[in-house]
């Protein structure tokens, strides 16, 4: 007996599995996601902040800057000179006019380098400056 394959081959076509809305689906998941997640910023290393009884939030940071115990200054994750600070300092504030400058200062680093940073920031005309600290 012999089979016709017309009759085969409409059988096989209806039993098979169409992923094309599956894939349209996890796609759109996919781009969901990226489009709503949120990027934290980072300054560069990892700063032990102060301990404080009084603070208020910060939402809008757009500008991290963080100082070492070595006092060394770090901006987008790079080790940065104090003297380049204010240009480097002016050139983020202007792609991000309304956003604040927050100072990651660590425990051990010394006042001289938290004044150096503020002048920076205040010379490349940010006025919104706040320094980071630990809920004590």
């Amino acid at each position: 007996m012999r089979k016709k394959h017309g009759a085969m081959g409409a059988d096989e076509e209806e039993n098979e599995i169409n992923l094309t809305p599956m894939l349209d689906v996890v796609f759109i998941m996919l781009i969901f996601f990226i489009v709503t997640a949120t990027f934290i910023k980072e300054a560069g290393i990892q700063v032990e902040r102060p301990d404080t009884v009084t603070a208020d939030t910060q939402d809008d940071a757009s500008i991290l800057i963080a100082i070492s115990a070595t006092d060394e200054i770090w901006v987008d994750r790079k080790k940065r000179d104090p003297r380049a600070l204010r240009s480097i300092l002016e050139r983020l504030h202007a792609e991000n006019p309304k956003g604040s400058i927050v100072i990651q200062a660590d425990e051990e680093s010394t006042n001289e380098v938290l004044v150096i940073v503020m002048e920076a920031a205040k010379g490349a005309g940010v006025s919104n400056v706040a320094i980071a600290t630990d809920d004590g």
